[in-house]
């Protein structure tokens, strides 16, 4: 899985399995060798029956963001530590900043200087923070359930389809160029 090379986090065991197949393959003398089926499916591929979604069926982001931060301080303080802070904001503030964008405006943070950067960190801090809180309660889900329930049952899944469009859209080459490559992951672009 993307961001996955090896495996997911934690998983010693089977990233060395990845890795010594991964070696094994440089022994090989006949070539270029490509795989193209690792044997070994990695363990948290399979869906979880046990996981539910920390919340869902809200169609205001702000309601559902507000909703979800109690999940994502739990889950921050299961694990010890959070991926969400690259867009130099706090949650309470990207619903306004998404929709200054929305509205045709080009918002950006001093530590990022560009609207460019300022919204790829945006939908990279709102995808963080849903994925973080999927993960608070319970055993944890499979990527692809995360996935489903993010860019398919959630207001912030379908804010960063429309960013996307008004990215796409926009005469700003930069933010044309965020928009189109790393809001929204190609399998889920609507």
């Amino acid at each position: 899985m993307l961001g996955r090379p090896v495996g997911a986090a934690g998983d010693a065991a089977f990233q060395m399995r990845v890795i010594r197949a991964a070696l094994a393959l440089l022994l090989r003398s006949n070539g270029p060798v490509i795989l193209e089926d690792f044997p070994d499916d990695p363990p948290d591929a399979a869906d979880h029956p046990g996981w539910a979604p920390p919340l869902t069926g809200t169609t205001d982001f702000t309601a559902e963001l507000q909703a979800l931060l109690p999940a994502w301080q739990q889950a921050r303080h299961r694990f010890g530590r959070t991926t969400v802070g690259l867009s130099f904001q706090s949650p309470h503030l990207w619903p306004e900043f998404a929709a200054a964008f929305l509205r045709g405006e080009l918002p950006a943070v001093p530590q990022l200087e560009t609207a460019a950067l300022s919204l790829r960190f945006l939908c990279d801090d709102i995808k963080a923070l849903y994925g973080e809180a999927a993960q608070a309660f319970g055993p944890p889900p499979s990527a692809r359930q995360v996935d489903t329930w993010f860019w398919r049952q959630t207001r912030a899944g379908a804010l960063l389809q429309e960013l996307r469009l008004a990215a796409m859209a926009s005469d700003n080459n930069g933010v044309k160029t965020v928009g189109g490559r790393f809001f929204v992951p190609a399998p889920w672009v609507a």
